[in-house]
């Protein structure tokens, strides 16, 4: 019993490991930085964009 849970977690540990290197391989991290600076700036958009369209309340004396 101990033996099948030492292989079962040794090869969850591999699953994880080569996860690490795939993302590495097809998501550098230069690029990735790129695409979330982009988004974000996206997200500002939207948001400056909601903010300019809404009515500005005006005060009456």
């Amino acid at each position: 019993m101990k033996h099948m849970k030492l292989g079962i977690l040794a090869i969850a540990a591999g699953i994880v490991l080569s996860a690490c290197v795939t993302i590495n391989i097809y998501f550098p991290a230069a690029a990735a930085e790129k695409a979330a600076d982009r988004i974000i700036d996206e997200v500002w958009q939207l948001k400056q964009s909601q903010t300019d369209a809404s009515p500005k309340e005006t005060q009456t004396p």
